[in-house]
């Protein structure tokens, strides 16, 4: 374990030291401010024992702990001074330098690094003034460190809870006879205990709780990633108080929060799942240990929509001077990194016309859970929270409640390609894995800049307006990975950041499975599109492998130190902060040829079978690569696992770069006898080389080729084809593109089509590259370095006359990398 930060490297630290003190519930209370372009306002904090205190849920959890991390210290300044304005007498519209704040300056400095820091560029986990005390018998103050970047802090104190009256009821906290510093204590401890089924009174004391006057102002310390915060002379982590109230705002050029324009033209700010996260939306603690449930009241113009990770379907609630108050609450814990927020003049869209028969719609009653569902249900290993899997009728749920939001120039779109899709959608995932882990689902069509095809966050699916283009295909596609994100990835997480093909892996995976069963295809039809869709990502894998570092192709990169942490729990991730993992796809492709290989060795309803019960059994819980494969194995018969076992699956397929050796042999066999889909487009292919060539003598008489209707995914695999050849004419291309009508097609057929056009320069199309790279952001940036590395005067126009368009709204990390690419 590394114990040192150094800014030039690409690992994200997670400062935060769990081991003492866990965040068990926060509420926000902010304002949206569009012409500052700042969120700002307060979050309450309430804490219970850290990890360290915890039982471990895993039997394979290791702690790794060593003599030299006994202690753990951080660079700080003398600490913050304080004021002695009360937080009752405070406005979200006093100015900043009305409060006393951190010793130096204010003004934040922006080094070439791209690191944010407030008053030095050093940020390290050791050699520190303060240190956090291990074992309540420290000698030095206790150090509460939180995860934060790009914040102005204003002001941190302790909240008198003990000031509230009506919690006896809840509590046994009022009949001790004890200090006013233990009281408060007491109270939380009994608060974030309550029964779950108790949680409707338990987040009315949380929100009285945080409306309590402050009992003390805190001295606090920001530096690049962290917040520090001590009370004087509060030596150890059980005497720090357990409640406490943040005030701050954000910074524009935070890098959790992305403001910028809908497709509407009118202003909108949204989180995503930057490397980051949320810690410069608030301060919080980031590692995945920390699992809490949040409450979040959100300010802003009443033209305004207020969308969030929450389980009610928020209503606004008008306010003076034209604003509206947007109130969402979370039940379940989660990481705080899962929090997600957007707003906008979003539009709710609705269906208004029948749905089309292509796809089916009505579906038959789901099928009661089975004995063995049932039983899983009762052994839950997760903290008490009202848990839908406990619930008979849930179980029954094929659909949850949900809304579409978008500008309302997408309107059209919206009704033709999405709205049609949810509730298939929805239905297939329940009838593959059982239960819907979320109560309701909003989907936002995100604006144009945003980096990716989709994003999913508890109760809430981001998509890129690129998926509403073409055909239903890459729609239904991308929903369903999104949906799948429900149980892998947010119902069950990664307990270290770096297994993300736990998350990324299953959802690409279980895509093909979704979308099968949403079409309702018959098996023989699943299978030839499931062979289809596989030969594509090959391909894609391939491509990814030859054109990376090795060390970033490997899915366990911390291999036997994975899920490790120091005495803390501070740690770091490995290549967090490297730009281009971003737009690597390793994870998601790897994880997906790994669970692919077992569910044909194994057999598919074996495996399906096991996965359904590892929902039952793990949902709500972290964990690492071994608990899943370790039931999926002990679920099989010895003599039916074909030697196949968990420390041979992590060596041949997590902890090594390339292609594994069954993976190769697996593809070999493919190509040697491919699918019928597959067939069909080689010889769709052949005939295309064939009109490729230029024929020596014209045969009057002897018909045109005569190519077969194909669909998208066929499509992207013939000019996928295509590009291996080396040269293609205008005529062809011309043909092409008349063929197949690709202006019209989805954005995965359009990219390639680009592709195609850069490589032969075929100047005709190099509109639709200009409109692709405007209205595709999410799926442009490798086109840019095509045009760049053509060579060609014209093309490398083209980039800098694109980028120069769409720069002032891009993602920030795409903008960068654009950047580095075209100067």
């Amino acid at each position: 374990m590394d114990t040192k930060l150094d800014p030039s490297r690409d690992d994200l630290p997670l400062m935060a030291n769990t081991s003492y003190m866990l965040v068990k519930h926060y509420i926000l209370d902010l304002d949206v401010d569009f012409g500052s372009r700042v969120i700002e306002g307060t979050i309450v904090l309430f804490f219970g024992d850290g990890n360290r205190c915890k039982k471990q849920m895993n039997s394979i959890q290791e702690t790794f702990q060593t003599e030299s991390e006994e202690t753990y210290t951080l660079k700080t300044a003398e600490p913050c001074g304080v004021s002695e304005m009360d937080a009752s007498t405070f406005s979200p519209k006093m100015r900043y330098r009305e409060f006393a704040v951190c010793g130096k300056d204010d003004q934040d400095a922006f080094d070439d690094s791209g690191i944010h820091d407030n008053q030095q560029q050093d940020s390290e986990i050791s050699s520190s003034k303060y240190c956090c005390d291990t074992g309540n018998h420290g000698s030095k103050d206790f150090l509460l460190v939180l995860d934060c970047c790009d914040l102005s802090v204003l002001k941190v104190e302790e909240v008198d809870v003990a000031a509230v009256p009506g919690l006896e009821r809840f509590t046994k906290a009022s009949k001790l006879a004890a200090t006013p510093e233990k009281l408060r204590r007491e109270i939380v401890h009994d608060l974030v205990a309550l029964p779950a089924d108790d949680w409707r009174e338990q987040l009315d004391c949380y929100t009285r709780c945080s409306r309590a006057p402050g009992c003390g102002e805190l001295s606090f310390y920001t530096d690049n990633w962290s917040l520090q915060i001590r009370k004087m002379g509060v030596q150890t982590a059980a005497d720090f108080p357990r409640a406490i109230r943040i005030r701050y705002k954000t910074k524009p050029e935070g890098q959790s929060v992305t403001w910028t324009s809908d497709q509407s033209g009118r202003p909108c700010v949204y989180t995503m799942g930057s490397p980051i996260n949320n810690r410069a939306l608030f301060p919080c603690q980031e590692p995945p240990v920390a699992m809490s449930t949040w409450q979040a009241t959100v300010r802003a113009a009443a033209s305004f929509v207020v969308l969030m990770s929450g389980e009610n379907s928020a209503k606004p609630t008008p306010l003076e001077e034209e604003c509206s108050c947007w109130y969402y609450y979370v039940t379940m814990p989660m990481p705080a990194s899962t929090f997600t927020i957007a707003v906008g003049c979003w539009t709710e869209m609705k269906p208004k016309t029948v749905p089309s028969d292509d796809l089916v719609t009505e579906r038959p009653m789901p099928i009661p859970p089975s004995a063995a569902d049932l039983r899983f249900a009762d052994a839950c290993g997760h903290v008490e929270y009202p848990c839908r899997f406990q619930n008979a009728s849930t179980a029954m749920q094929d659909s949850i409640p949900h809304r579409v939001f978008a500008p309302e120039s997408l309107e059209g779109a919206c009704q033709e390609a999405l709205l049609p899709l949810i509730c298939p959608c929805l239905s297939a995932a329940h009838t593959v894995l059982g239960t819907h882990p979320f109560s309701r689902l909003d989907i936002l069509i995100v604006p144009a800049s945003f980096p990716s095809l989709g994003m999913a966050s508890p109760h809430i699916i981001f998509l890129s307006q690129s998926t509403l283009t073409g055909t239903r295909h890459l729609c239904g596609i991308r929903l369903c990975h999104e949906i799948a994100h429900a149980w892998f990835g947010l119902a069950i997480g990664a307990r270290d950041w770096t297994e993300e093909w736990l998350s990324e892996g299953f959802a690409t995976h279980l895509e093909d499975i979704f979308w099968a069963e949403a079409q309702q295809l018959s098996p023989h039809e699943a299978l030839e599109h499931q062979e289809l869709r596989a030969c594509l990502h090959w391909r894609r894998l391939q491509d990814e492998l030859q054109n990376s570092p090795e060390e970033m192709q490997v899915l366990r990169p911390n291999k036997e130190e994975t899920g490790h942490v120091s005495a803390s729990g501070a740690s770091i991730v490995k290549h967090g902060l490297n730009p281009e993992k971003s737009f690597m796809q390793v994870h998601y492709l790897k994880g997906y040829f790994l669970l692919r290989f077992l569910a044909r060795t194994l057999g598919e309803e074996t495996y399906f079978k096991v996965l359904r019960k590892f929902v039952h059994l793990f949902h709500g819980q972290l964990i690492l690569s071994q608990d899943f494969l370790q039931m999926l194995l002990e679920s099989v018969p010895e003599d039916k696992r074909f030697g196949l076992s968990v420390e041979n699956i992590v060596r041949d397929w997590l902890e090594c770069s390339g292609i594994p050796k069954a993976l190769q042999e697996e593809r070999e066999a493919e190509d040697c006898a491919p699918s019928g889909l597959a067939r069909q487009v080689g010889s769709e292919v052949a005939k295309w080389i064939r009109v490729n060539r230029r024929p020596r003598k014209r045969n009057r008489g002897k018909q045109e080729a005569a190519f077969e209707k194909l669909s998208p995914d066929q499509i992207v695999l013939l000019l996928d084809s295509l590009l291996e050849q080396k040269t293609l004419r205008p005529q062809t291309l011309q043909r092409l593109q008349q063929t197949y009508l690709l202006q019209e097609q989805d954005a995965e057929v359009r990219h390639r089509w680009c592709e195609l056009v850069i490589k032969h320069k075929y100047t005709k199309a190099y509109e639709q590259i200009e409109r692709f790279l405007q209205e595709d952001q999410a799926m442009g940036v490798y086109l840019y370095g095509e045009l760049m590395v053509s060579e060609d005067a014209r093309q490398q126009q083209l980039a800098h006359k694109c980028f120069q368009l769409v720069k002032g709204h891009m993602d920030r990390a795409s903008a960068q990398v654009v950047t580095d690419m075209l100067f």
